[in-house]
């Protein structure tokens, strides 16, 4: 069924992703992005659709739009990024989410919140189930996006019990895939990078600790079959295989044919030691597991960072941040409404 859809942090890694899957649905599409790590790049391949708009906007400041379903993805995702603003990032988080809340109870729309594995913290219990109450420290460096997100989760909880409102909850584990930054500062993104430059790789600790890697394409999957679903509780999506950090480099190394070396530096106060999903839930109730290797996945990750590396000027021409070159702007919030010069 054709529905009208919003999605924040649309012209990000995921979100672009996302609003991809959903146009080839059939779907009307709204991109909302202030373009702090997002890139009007990733919608390059369909810009000028009937069906697609591009709106730059700060969800942080309120919204008026159309939808019936509204996918909220709007928040600087790793830690380089999100600790660049502690305070914007909390804002992000909390002022933003009520804010897509005060839209989805004004359109009568469905919403999901890009949660994250974060709200664990560094857990005590392995593989995290949903059930799990989390081991987080409201204090670290890490607490603006960590205590940010439970505190969305809330929210969107205290609008449901309030209004009535449809809620969904994906708690989004390690994703990786083409369009992610090469300053993303994740883990696969970091050494990709390093390895395809015969650049040491910077492994953080002596390498134990643990991540289990979701592709990009299974995690959107997943988040449509939430959002279709009846499932009203949080979610975990990723991957149950679990890899040390030092296996997933000598993996991105071997693929590369890289000639870099392991260096070491200490571990970063609160990074959890490991991270790896009970997805038995969204097993159970989307009928979802995901369905691309690390291996599979790592191998067009690699293919595109070395694109991007080899000929790093993008198809778009962009002023001014990531508008694009010739793009003309409806006062707030600005809308993308004229073809780009290519």
């Amino acid at each position: 069924m054709f529905k009208k859809v919003v999605v924040t942090g649309g012209a990000g890694f995921v979100g672009s992703h996302l609003v991809k899957a959903l146009l080839e649905q059939g779907h009307s599409v709204v991109s909302v992005d202030n373009f702090c790590t997002g890139r009007a790049e990733n919608h390059k391949d369909y810009l000028n659709h009937d069906n697609f708009k591009l709106i730059e906007h700060d969800v942080c400041d309120p919204l008026e739009l159309e939808a019936d379903q509204i996918y909220h993805l709007a928040c600087p995702a790793s830690p380089v990024h999100y600790q660049a603003d502690h305070v914007k990032t909390l804002q992000t988080s909390f002022l933003g989410m009520m804010n897509l809340l005060d839209l989805a109870k004004q359109n009568k729309a469905r919403i999901l919140q890009a949660s994250t594995s974060e709200v664990y913290g560094d857990p005590l219990e392995h593989p995290q189930a949903e059930s799990y109450l989390g081991n987080t420290n409201c204090f670290g460096e890490r607490a603006c996006y960590d205590e940010g997100k439970r505190a969305g989760e809330a929210l969107c909880y205290a609008y449901q019990k309030e209004f009535g409102l449809e809620v969904r909850i994906a708690r989004i584990f390690n994703t990786y895939g083409p369009s992610m930054q090469i300053n993303d500062g994740r883990v696969v993104s970091n050494f990709i990078v390093q390895a395809l430059e015969n650049k040491p790789i910077t492994i953080y600790g002596d390498g134990s600790q643990t991540r289990s890697f979701c592709y990009v394409s299974d995690l959107v999957d997943g988040l449509i079959r939430l959002m279709n679903s009846d499932v009203s509780v949080p979610v975990n999506l990723g991957n149950q295989h679990e890899f040390t950090i030092l296996e997933a480099a000598e993996l991105i190394i071997e693929l590369t044919g890289s000639k870099s070396v392991i260096e070491r530096r200490p571990l970063p106060s609160d990074d959890p030691k490991v991270r790896c999903p009970n997805t038995a839930k969204a097993k159970r109730e989307l009928g979802w597991v995901p369905n691309v290797s690390f291996r599979e996945g790592l191998e067009t990750t690699i293919s595109y960072f070395d694109q991007r590396l080899s000929d790093p000027k993008p198809v778009l021409t962009m002023l001014n941040g990531d508008r694009p070159n010739g793009a003309t702007y409806s006062r707030e919030p600005r809308i993308f409404v004229s073809k780009p010069a290519v």
